[in-house]
């Protein structure tokens, strides 16, 4: 070990890293070298400060002006029209240009579905068994097909971030299943960053006396992830975008069935409305559904929490009935290449990290056990997604209908909520809508799923008009 990297730790006041190197092998010794040089302490005590300062300032505000985001930010395409088309013929024509890549956040854990296995494994039980990966892929690949002109195959690649734990399974479960039929060359797997955790002292915690406590920086560290090599040597994301000619990038999360990969509507929005950053919404309707809806605070953009708004600023209606503060978020973004690799990193450092108190199991300086704490000992540090909101004056927001776009997989068979159930009953029940409006009948009690290679948005059913689906199944071509 160089006297430099204890030295480093020494003058941040977290030399204690270092409390068992003398009774470690030499691979051990190794891996907790590599470890902490890839560790910036002194930032580490500055990231730490930041955060604890704007949880302190957060607590403690009052009088915060939240107010609808401003009319001309928004666009609704819900109930369709002329204005629908116009928008899907842009963001068609950008991915015919190979203009436009799709960003999956697939880092998280089916841990609440009684899963380890990466959440995009899951199957919601729908007649084909297909996972949640997998219907993603077919989007992508009917995307590609609706954007071909003139014999020439349109490109969407697909950049997938993981974490940690999921990076090795979800790539085995793409082999396994031969990327589902797309071409393996277009899409790209990367890894979130992790960031140390630490004591309610501040001070680095160890989860074995040769490795540092770490955990996922939150899906707001898309933005460094996305400029970091993808391995040693490797070029980032951006780079590859670059290469590519990717301008334009739709990015969302894993567990929604509903999902419309690569969207061409959201993405012509977004070019209609010469924006770098877009965000998606379906209208809340209920003042008491626990959800962040997009608003402007103290005349900045941001993602407003349910907890932060007074009960009488919730409730209240416009003219028309509607909920004022009605644009719930569902995570699903629009961003320009150019504003992800030159202004994010311009304000990024003013981005300060969220505080979540935990309980994390760490090493005992005093006697080397790891103990498992009963009461939080510890903070872990995450960035949210949209946390770039404030530092954007220009964005636009695309309301879209929950019915057609919003399914969220959050919890466990059985549960109230967002479940495999739910997930399962409101793919199906799109599709019954679309196979009623080209004019085909299902009967009763009857579940017909339409594989996303036959259909993208309802389009090209016109083979079923007249037919009548009596028995469940799965509808690979018409």
């Amino acid at each position: 070990m160089t006297e430099d990297l204890r030295a480093r730790y020494a003058a941040a006041g977290q030399e204690h890293v270092f409390a068992f190197w003398d009774t470690l092998a030499p691979a051990e010794q190794a891996a907790l070298q590599a470890q902490l040089e890839g560790i910036d302490p002194a930032r580490v005590n500055a990231t730490v400060a930041q955060a604890l300062a704007a949880d302190e300032a957060a607590r403690n505000e009052t009088g915060a002006r939240v107010d609808p985001p401003p009319a001309d930010s928004v666009v609704s395409t819900v109930g369709g029209g002329a204005d629908e088309a116009h928008y899907r013929a842009l963001g068609l024509a950008a991915a015919a240009r190979g203009e436009v890549g799709v960003l999956l956040l697939a880092g998280g854990q089916g841990t609440r579905l009684g899963s380890s296995a990466p959440k995009g494994c899951y199957d919601i039980h729908l007649p084909s068994g297909k996972s949640l990966f997998q219907l993603q892929a077919e989007r992508v690949a009917k995307l590609q097909e609706l954007a071909s002109q003139d014999g020439a195959r349109a490109v969407v690649p697909w950049y997938i971030m993981t974490s940690g734990p999921t990076r090795a399974p979800t790539e085995a479960f793409f082999r396994e299943h031969a990327f589902f039929g797309l071409d393996p060359a277009n899409v790209v797997f990367f890894e979130q960053g992790t960031l140390p955790c630490v004591g309610n002292d501040g001070k680095i915690l160890l989860d074995t006396p040769s490795c540092v406590a770490t955990a996922p920086d939150g899906n707001g560290g898309i933005y460094a992830a996305l400029r970091a090599p993808r391995a040693a040597g490797d070029a980032s994301v951006l780079e590859d975008m670059a290469r590519r000619g990717v301008k334009y990038v739709h990015a969302y999360g894993v567990d929604n069935c509903l999902v419309k990969v690569g969207d061409p509507v959201f993405v012509g929005v977004c070019l209609a409305k010469q924006v770098p950053l877009g965000v998606k919404v379906v209208q809340k309707t209920d003042p008491g559904e626990s959800v962040g809806v997009v608003a402007q605070k103290n005349g900045a953009f941001s993602v407003v929490e349910y907890s932060e708004i007074p009960p009488a600023l919730s409730e209240a209606r416009d003219a028309h009935g509607d909920l004022l503060l009605r644009a719930a978020n569902i995570a699903n973004h629009f961003y320009t290449v150019d504003f992800l690799a030159r202004e994010v990193p311009a304000f990024e450092a003013r981005m300060a990290y969220h505080v979540a108190r935990k309980k994390i199991p760490a090493v005992d300086l005093a006697d080397g056990a790891r103990k498992k704490p009963d009461t939080p000992n510890g903070i872990k540090l995450e960035l949210f997604i949209f946390d770039v909101f404030p530092f954007c004056p220009r964005l636009a927001i695309h309301e879209v209908a929950r019915a057609e776009e919003f399914s969220p997989l959050k919890n466990a068979s059985g549960t109230a909520s967002d479940n495999p159930e739910t997930s399962r009953r409101d793919l199906l029940a799109q599709q019954r809508r679309w196979l009623a409006a080209a004019g085909a009948h299902v009967a009763d009690g009857v579940d017909v799923e339409l594989s996303p290679r036959v259909t993208y948005a309802g389009e090209g059913l016109e083979a079923a008009r007249g037919r009548t689906f009596d028995q469940t199944q799965n509808v690979e071509a018409l």
